[in-house]
């Protein structure tokens, strides 16, 4: 493990099973950790690949929930914004967009975890709203499942099906960045000697959040998704505020 840094694999992993726990995806932890040791577009370059591993783990260990209707609605303008995004991504500042994405996630998981009956319906509209914000993020700051987690929380979905739905347009929208971002110049040399231990933490940090997911109820499984994107939107928050 020569000139790879210990600490960050570790917290990797670590982000990589809180995000199997909360049913978004690691991307939501992974992206603030890589800021601290990459520059911003090696971050996303790493995300992407990262990500393919990641989630074809949670595609294979939680596969029996997959919604094919949600995976449509949403899947599809994800990929689609994931480009434009990904495209854009290299043209705009991207630090005001953090800022609201940050207040963003902050403020409508707070409406939904004090408003504990509050749903969206989770018709073709919403889901195709929602997949459309959560590609455009994707591509453009790195990070979408927490927009899209948002989305599916309030739809009040089973954890499986979360999970396994969330997992599958993830893999989508990775698979489609991964082209962007190559063109782009993203995906560097220099970062490549991380992608062996990243694909390892991707299926190991998948498996063990499977394991500890197994004991929360159902009925938490909303509360701490939504819990979890708001401290997501604090730490997006507190890293603008620090640089």
């Amino acid at each position: 493990m020569k000139n790879v840094d210990i600490v960050f694999i570790l917290l990797a992993l670590v982000a990589e099973i809180v995000g199997t726990i909360g049913g978004f995806g690691s991307s939501v932890f992974f992206v603030p950790i890589g800021n601290f040791y990459f520059d911003f577009q090696s971050v996303l370059g790493l995300t992407a690949i990262f990500h393919l591993s990641s989630n074809l783990s949670k595609i294979f260990l939680f596969k029996q929930g997959l919604d094919k209707r949600l995976l449509l609605n949403i899947g599809i303008p994800s990929v689609a914004f994931v480009i434009v995004g990904g495209l854009l991504s290299n043209m705009i500042n991207s630090t005001y967009l953090e800022l609201f994405l940050g207040i963003f996630l902050v403020g409508f998981s707070l409406l939904f975890l004090i408003k504990k009956s509050l749903t969206i319906s989770p018709n073709n509209k919403n889901a195709i709203i929602g997949g459309s914000f959560s590609g455009f993020s994707a591509g453009l700051l790195g990070t979408g499942g927490a927009i899209r987690g948002l989305t599916m929380a309030s739809f009040n979905l089973e954890k499986s099906v979360f999970i396994a739905t969330s997992a599958f347009i993830d893999f989508m929208i990775d698979f489609s960045r991964t082209f962007v971002y190559y063109n782009n110049g993203y995906i560097h040399k220099h970062d490549l000697k991380y992608v062996p231990y990243l694909f390892v933490i991707g299926i190991v940090g998948s498996f063990i959040g499977k394991k500890i997911l197994a004991y929360i109820p159902q009925a938490k499984f909303r509360s701490l998704s939504l819990l979890l994107i708001v401290i997501i939107g604090l730490i997006t928050l507190v890293k603008l505020i620090i640089q």
